[in-house]
């Protein structure tokens, strides 16, 4: 995507420097800033400390680190090494184990002399790879904001709520939950995005930041604004990202997901989660029992970053002193809330049956 008119991935590898380079979203929306990461704990700092987010950015970027890291020592303990270090950083998001194993896969069986080539290699694919993905999402995506469009029949924008930031940000290019959106704006549909805040991290300002840049018209607005405005007939569709999905169906996002899901259900609103294939977790069928939830620092709650009226960029204590927080990360949607799963190969319902007719290779016995 653009910024101030120069086209950018979240992560890239700069060949003029040799180094793997990415957005730092510390400090968005207020300032635009790149960062080039050298190390093995550069890149564990940079997944742990959210410098990058979003199940599939996490994934590619762990990768990097591996070739990173074989560059340096391509031995299979340095390997196990990188592995379970890049593994602890985030342990939701199954894209980060998913990209961590088809490295290991990869790299275990060639000569050690061969590692540091294929290892970036493979990096570089797997970005690739998930722009295309992403395109594909949004393809498949545009299909439902198509249709909502022909029934509303000119009569006002498409409204689209969404929960966090599954943008372009959080993946390579294009975004999960957003790709459906720029397909729209860019094929003339008229869309209005409401765009959740997001608390405790205000990932929602990302978000805006993005469709701002593209020009899609939008709504910042509190968390819990969205039951409201289902009841009052001003959301005809929410899309949401998701950072594991469970065979059956279940979804693992943000927290407030599942809050968006039960407003949308009971205001009969159709409620769609739009990911990539590797966030689908085949192991697992029960997402609230199964899935672990990262429990976060409570600063991330009881303080905030933002940007002053004097445009200085200072971080706030919104609480009493000395108060506790709790900050579970995110939440589980059962299959049930979930009107559809938008992935690269279709739209699936959100079953086991409906996912395997998407992906038959994944099917277990």
């Amino acid at each position: 995507m653009k910024v101030e008119g120069l086209s950018y991935r979240s992560i890239w590898f700069d060949q003029k420097v040799n180094q793997v380079k990415i957005i730092d979203q510390r400090w968005l929306p207020h300032r635009f800033d790149t960062v080039s990461l050298l190390s093995l704990k550069d890149f564990q700092v940079a997944i742990r400390d959210m410098w990058v987010r979003g199940a599939p950015l996490i994934g590619a970027t762990a990768a990097y680190g591996i070739a990173i890291q074989m560059k340096k020592n391509p031995s299979d303990s340095s390997l196990e090494e990188a592995w379970h270090l890049l593994y602890a950083t985030r342990p939701t998001a199954i894209n980060l184990k998913w990209a961590l194993d088809r490295c290991k896969t990869k790299l275990l069986p060639l000569p050690e002399c061969d590692r540091s080539t294929a290892a970036m290699e493979l990096a570089h694919k797997i970005c690739d790879e998930d722009v295309e993905i992403n395109r594909l999402i949004g393809y498949y995506g545009l299909d439902i904001i198509k249709d909502i469009a022909k029934k509303k029949n000119g009569k006002g924008p498409v409204r689209i709520l969404t929960h966090c930031n599954a943008g372009w940000l959080a993946t390579v290019d294009w975004g999960t939950a957003t790709s459906p959106m720029y397909h729209a704006f860019d094929a003339g549909i008229d869309i209005h995005v409401w765009v959740d805040e997001t608390r405790p991290r205000n990932q929602g300002s990302l978000t805006s930041w993005e469709l701002g840049n593209h020009g899609i018209p939008h709504q910042y607005i509190v968390d819990n604004a969205g039951g409201h405005l289902m009841q009052h007939g001003l959301v005809d569709l929410v899309i949401t990202g998701t950072d594991r999905t469970t065979a059956a169906g279940d979804v693992c996002n943000k927290i407030g997901t599942y809050l968006k899901a039960l407003a949308a259900n009971d205001n009969s609103i159709p409620f769609y989660v739009a990911l990539p294939s590797s966030t689908i977790d085949w192991t697992i069928n029960n997402g609230i029992l199964e899935i672990p939830i990262e429990e976060r620092s409570e600063d991330e709650v009881l303080r905030i970053t933002g940007k002053t009226l004097k445009g200085d960029l200072e971080t706030i204590q919104v609480s009493p002193s000395g108060t506790k927080a709790g900050n579970p990360a995110f939440d589980v949607t059962p299959s049930r809330l979930v009107t559809g799963l938008i992935t690269e190969r279709g739209v699936s319902s959100a079953s086991k049956k409906g996912l395997e007719k998407l992906f038959p290779e994944f099917i277990r016995g």
